[in-house]
């Protein structure tokens, strides 16, 4: 059952434009009641029957908008089944509220090559992110402002490697579903493959459910961004991108500061080639809360596994993660607040506070220099109230000694913008209320580094900690300028007491 909550269309008004209505119901054919209609009293309208062909070469767009449109007109809505076939679909099809796109086993709505998309939307506010999040027309299915509405099934939309994974020329298409302002959108079974910029781009949505969805865009760029939504339940997702994978953004695309949260993440497998796999940002203007995330399987990541950045004046706060497992990723776990500022309005810097892991494991890191790593602005700005209990970690180690004065540029997001850690395992700067329990990290080659760094911090505190003893490491565990440490129950994976170095610090046990 879909929920009905209008909540969005008078409070997101920028005046993007809806899409032209198409041919109305009375002029269309009857529609098709072929098939099953036994999950929904719905009535079904087959594209085939308003002049679709599947053939794969003849364009069937306007077919497809002719059912959508007798779909929206019946009684309740209906439902547009796309039988088994490929259907091309060289012009942008218009989602419209009340439908259901079912798309049948063995069935593919393909993009086109034909540069014959439509036009990205005028847009005052896009100089605050880049074109992909300014502009939502130019796909090959777009919609704003829609209410009840879903793409279901176990057939595929396949952008056919003709989708723009940058900005596009007059006429192509760079993401496969692009949707605004909607309230009420389901988004299951099926695939959505080769999508240029994004497979999907949803943004100033609420209500959205998925279950059993793959986006295959290892080829292209993001999987699914979840731009400024409310009250999302994911299920049972399995992406593969090249850019970022599972992406929470909040950005000025729809002129203001929107809120994001009340959200459910419960079984995913993530892979990102190049980048992020889970991840909050870097687009960060209006506040992130209440999110849950569980059994999530990380199979890859460039940048950072789970990954968290306030970097446009947003505030994180009441994240859980729990049961993940990580591999190959660069960076396991990385939290930062930066001062890129990228928003509408008088934007301050933002904060990340109350975040939970909960068995979490990670092995197989590939950069030594990318360590796990939580980085707060500044004193007034820190990263706070983050509890690990149960975390293990095994990264590369591999390195010599590093300097404690760490560059960072506060304006970027990316791992790489603060310099190798000083630590092989955790790196903890400008934060507070922070709580290791029941953990440890490791390392696969010797490194001559501490298993952890706390400089410039209020209170940390390690309990039950193990730590692999690096042999030319002078300590384990550091506290620079800590007014409150504690360091209790812990030990080196040889069973040894963890060595301590305290500079400027006060100790709390």
């Amino acid at each position: 059952m879909r929920i009905r909550i209008l909540a969005c269309a008078a409070a997101l008004a920028l005046g993007l434009a809806a899409p032209a209505a198409p041919a109305s119901a009375a002029s269309a054919a009857s529609p098709s009641r072929s098939a099953s209609t036994t999950h929904s009293a719905l009535p079904v309208f087959n594209v085939k029957s308003y002049g679709a062909s599947g053939n794969g070469t003849h364009n069937d767009t306007p077919a497809i908008n002719k059912a959508i449109a007798a779909a929206n007109a019946a009684s309740g809505g209906g439902i547009v089944e796309v039988p088994s076939g490929t259907f091309l679909s060289a012009n942008s099809i218009h989602m419209l509220s009340n439908v259901t796109l079912q798309l049948d086993s063995n069935s593919t709505i393909l993009g086109s090559s034909a540069k014959t998309y439509d036009a990205p939307e005028p847009n005052p506010n896009d100089k605050y992110q880049d074109f992909g999040h300014s502009h939502f027309h130019d796909a090959m299915i777009w919609g704003d402002r829609l209410t009840n509405i879903a793409f279901t099934g176990s057939g595929t939309i396949d952008g056919g490697g003709h989708l723009i994974p940058g900005n596009p020329a007059t006429g192509q298409a760079d993401k496969i579903i692009s949707l605004t302002r909607c309230d009420g959108l389901t988004l299951s079974g099926i695939t959505l493959s080769r999508g240029g910029h994004f497979g999907a781009l949803i943004n100033g949505c609420t209500n959205v459910v998925s279950d059993h969805l793959t986006i295959a865009t290892a080829g292209n760029r993001d999987g699914w961004n979840i731009i400024s939504t409310t009250n999302v339940k994911i299920t049972n997702i399995k992406i593969s991108s090249n850019d970022d994978a599972l992406v929470f953004k909040s950005d000025w695309a729809l002129g203001q500061t929107l809120p994001s949260g009340h959200v459910t993440v419960d079984g995913a497998t993530l892979n990102a080639q190049c980048c992020n796999a889970l991840m909050f940002g870097s687009e960060t203007c209006g506040p992130f809360t209440d999110y849950t995330f569980d059994h999530i399987a990380i199979t890859g990541a460039g940048k950072s596994g789970l990954g968290m950045v306030s970097m446009d004046g947003a505030d994180i706060s009441d994240v859980h993660y729990s049961n993940v497992t990580m591999s190959g990723v660069s960076s396991p776990i990385m939290e930062k607040i930066g001062n890129r500022l990228r928003c509408g309005g008088s934007p301050t810097p933002g904060h990340i506070s109350d975040i939970t892991f909960t068995n979490v494991t990670g092995t197989g890191a590939k950069s030594p220099q990318y360590s796990p790593t939580l980085w707060g602005l500044d004193a007034s700005h820190r990263v706070t109230g983050v509890t690990f209990d149960a975390v293990n970690l095994t990264v590369p180690g591999g390195s010599g000694p590093v300097s404690t004065a760490v560059p960072s540029n506060s304006s970027d997001y990316n791992p790489n913008s603060i310099g190798t850690r000083p630590a092989y395992g955790w790196y903890l700067h400008n934060v507070d209320g922070i709580q290791f329990t029941d953990s440890s990290v490791r390392i696969s080659a010797d490194d001559a580094r501490p298993a952890v760094i706390v400089n410039s911090a209020g209170t940390v505190s390690f309990n039950g900690f193990t730590a692999q003893h690096g042999s030319k490491s002078p300590y384990d565990i550091g506290f620079q300028t800590v007014s409150g440490y504690c360091v209790a129950n812990s030990q080196t994976t040889a069973g040894g007491k963890v060595k301590v170095s305290s500079t400027g610090s006060t100790s709390a046990c």
